[in-house]
């Protein structure tokens, strides 16, 4: 039975003549007021590269403090199964098949066919068009303050996008030209050159030769939010964490801490100690809000954008670039204090939720120019309500840099899981509720049920104009 936070009741007592709260609702109270709001993404976080996920070989007591104070969500899910596609999701909240944003922004060349196949991997936008309204305008709007600190990877520009020479230059496409006040290390960089100073990103100087990244985009968030809350501004603060994505680059102390654990579940010693890495870097801004008394009136998000790369996916399948559960299945919590209890939830959830739960906490609308393709989860939040939604669709008609991965697109319904691969246009049936694993395609033994899991999947993506391979003539 899934558990799950539900809103506190406000407790009062009339004392001569006087409503008097208590701590609790008061608590609720700040919350419900206009929120500050902090959106943690880790980059290329598995889902189980967390202490408080099942790895108890990994030091995150930061993280897991999070996931004691909020819900846990044990089936969420990344918009798509690499990076630029879920951040903008996350952004406008519509789904990477809509806005045609479906592979990493690099990526392949035009037209590209994978040598002994005959497909031609569709068109796809490397950018974020400055046209489409984002979270962070709407935000603004409403009179937020509102800051970006770490990895954009939505201003990539690329000779070969088409009408180039139109397009506006990648310094014009950061987050500062998209509703952001400030911008701390948003660039075209799907990576950062070094994870140390000088870090050799565009928009974010080192202090310090050896001055570690997180620790430093940890600073800048601290002084965001500092400026704004002696502005008596409410604040949105976008932490795109450029952790734990390669180049694999830690402090050699935490590196040596995990040689001595290296085996199951620590395979990669500099990689463990990224995770540990970040996880104090966002302690550092956690006791921030604290020293500050912002805990109760700010909503926090930490998820991840997609699956791990050359890390230990166990007992999931695949991993960054799959539509296996191992690329799309991420960590997720969400602390609020006064309006989330402490609790786990195995509601599938999926990154443009998140952009429609935090307009709703904001008290907004969705732009009238977006179509979302998220739900908000206030109500399962509050009251252990889940959203009323048949299914969740993933496309992903493209080959990641591994160009390992084939060409799919998948459904979600329920706990039943198909995907369709274009190379055969054939699919894949599986019950993640018995087969976390993916290892046994149900597809022959259920062919009702994988017919109808199709039709909807195809329905869903001509609703939405989803791009799709073609034949090489």
């Amino acid at each position: 039975m899934t558990t799950t936070g539900q809103t506190l009741t406000a407790a009062t007592l009339l004392i001569s003549g006087v409503l008097a709260a208590t701590p609790e609702s008061a608590a609720a109270d700040a919350a419900r007021a206009q929120p500050n709001i902090v959106l943690i993404m880790a980059d290329d976080l598995g889902w189980k590269d967390l202490h408080c996920y099942g790895n108890e070989r990994l030091d995150t007591p930061h993280i897991d403090q999070l996931a004691k104070e909020g819900l846990l969500f044990t089936d969420a899910y990344s918009a798509a199964p690499v990076c630029t596609p879920t951040r903008a999701a996350l952004m406008t909240g519509e789904s990477p098949a809509r806005l045609n944003i479906t592979n990493h922004a690099g990526g392949h060349p035009p037209n590209f066919v994978k040598p002994g196949t005959d497909l031609v991997t569709p068109t796809w936008l490397r950018h974020l068009p400055l046209e489409r309204v984002t979270l962070a305008e709407q935000l603004k709007e409403a009179g937020y303050a509102t800051g970006f600190v770490g990895k954009w990877h939505l201003s990539h520009r690329s000779p070969s996008d088409e009408n180039a020479a139109s397009l506006p230059s990648e310094p014009q496409l950061r987050p500062e030209h998209q509703g952001f006040d400030i911008n701390r290390g948003g660039c075209r960089f799907g990576g950062p050159p070094s994870y140390f100073g000088p870090y050799r990103i565009p928009n974010l100087v080192a202090k310090s030769d050896g001055e570690y990244l997180p620790d430093r985009c940890a600073d800048e968030c601290v002084e965001f939010i500092h400026s704004a809350t002696s502005n008596h501004a409410p604040f949105f603060l976008c932490w795109w964490n450029y952790s734990v994505h390669y180049p694999f680059e830690a402090p050699q102390q935490l590196i040596d801490r995990y040689e001595q654990r290296k085996g199951p579940g620590i395979e990669n010693p500099t990689y463990a100690a990224m995770i540990e890495g970040m996880d104090a870097s966002i302690g550092k801004l956690m006791s921030a809000l604290d020293q500050q008394g912002l805990r109760d009136s700010t909503l926090v998000v930490f998820t991840s954008d997609n699956g791990p790369f050359a890390a230990n996916v166990k007992p999931l399948r695949g991993e960054k670039g799959y539509l296996y559960e191992g690329g799309i299945r991420v960590p997720m919590i969400v602390r609020w204090p006064g309006r989330v209890r402490p609790a786990t939830t195995s509601v599938p959830v999926v990154t443009m939720d998140i952009h429609a739960t935090i307009l709703e906490a904001a008290g907004l609308k969705p732009h009238s120019s977006n179509t979302p393709d998220g739900v908000s989860l206030i109500s399962l939040l509050e009251d252990n309500v889940a959203p009323d939604r048949e299914a969740i669709t993933f496309h992903y008609p493209n080959y990641a840099f591994h160009k390992k991965n084939r060409m799919a697109s998948a459904i979600r319904s329920g706990d039943h899981k198909l995907i369709w691969f274009y190379d055969s246009d054939t699919v894949e049936l599986y019950d993640l509720a018995e087969d976390i694993g993916e290892t046994q395609n149900l597809a022959e033994q259920q062919p009702l049920l994988a017919s109808r899991l199709l039709a909807e999947l195809q329905s869903q993506l001509r609703n939405v104009g989803a791009s799709r391979p073609q034949k090489e003539r």
